[in-house]
């Protein structure tokens, strides 16, 4: 079990949805099918309570139960993902110019927001060469060594980047991986001056990206765009030529963003 599972359990309201979502989430973050036992562990609810919620979530379809008696997620959430998905209206706005952001590059576009620590894929583009790599539509990555985490937590204001800090339990997940808030805080400084940000295989080894920072006018979007791809096809020198590019990119998704969400009359 990871521990972004175990802390969700640990801080949910108590109300009858709030126990379902802890349940939902303890589901689907686990990285293999769970148990009744492990779940009772993790979730902290009374045996019989548990027992009813989740009879109810596999009634729905949100969870399924194998013939061994372990949960995984329904199908009924692949079914909410994929309409949540083809109606995010961040993404209907951003594909156009990731796909021209694509075929000027050929490689990897990616699309991602910023939810508390985590960097989550809203949509991707693959090269005209794909490599393989963890990023995928829904997933999630640490903000801290990607580009377009790095290039989201630029946009915070010093006080929320301070607390996102503090919270953070680093990973080092290569050898380039950040592994404090000291080298992480000053290469988002950087970020903040020159508008863009570099993943140095830093969250996949032989992965490179360039990413800009990518926002609405209320600030609930905070995210980013990047090109991405492998280290021996993507030197340093490269990247550092298509910052313009992607900046250019995401400056026009913004545009697009202020004029089709702006307020409206």
């Amino acid at each position: 079990m990871n521990s972004n599972s175990e802390s969700m359990a640990q801080g949910r309201e108590t109300g009858t949805l709030g126990k379902l979502m802890v349940l939902l989430d303890l589901v689907t973050h686990a990285d293999a099918p769970l148990r009744f036992t492990d779940i009772l562990a993790l979730a902290g609810q009374p045996r019989g309570t548990l027992h009813r919620q989740l009879s109810h979530l596999v009634e729905e379809g949100l969870l399924e139960l194998d013939g061994d008696g372990r949960y995984a997620p329904g199908l009924r959430l692949l079914d909410f993902a994929a309409r949540s998905w083809a109606r995010n209206e961040f993404r209907l706005i951003a594909e156009p110019h990731l796909a021209a952001l694509q075929q000027a590059t050929g490689e990897t576009v990616h699309l991602g927001v910023l939810r508390g620590q985590s960097i989550i894929y809203l949509d991707k583009v693959d090269g005209r060469q794909p490599v393989r790599m963890y990023s995928q539509i829904g997933n999630a990555s640490p903000c801290y060594c990607t580009g377009v985490g790095k290039a989201a937590l630029s946009l915070l204001p010093a006080d929320l980047l301070a607390d996102l800090l503090a919270g953070l339990n680093f990973t080092g997940f290569t050898a380039s991986t950040h592994l404090s808030a000291e080298t992480l805080l000053a290469e988002i400084r950087e970020i903040t001056d020159q508008g863009y940000a570099f993943d140095r295989e830093e969250h996949e080894a032989g992965i490179r990206c360039v990413a800009a920072p990518l926002w609405s006018q209320d600030r609930s979007f905070i995210g980013g765009i990047s090109i991405t791809g492998p280290a021996y096809r993507l030197s340093m020198e490269l990247l550092r030529q298509w910052a313009v590019p992607v900046q250019l990119a995401a400056g026009r998704i913004m545009e697009d963003m202020r004029v089709r969400l702006g307020p409206r009359r």
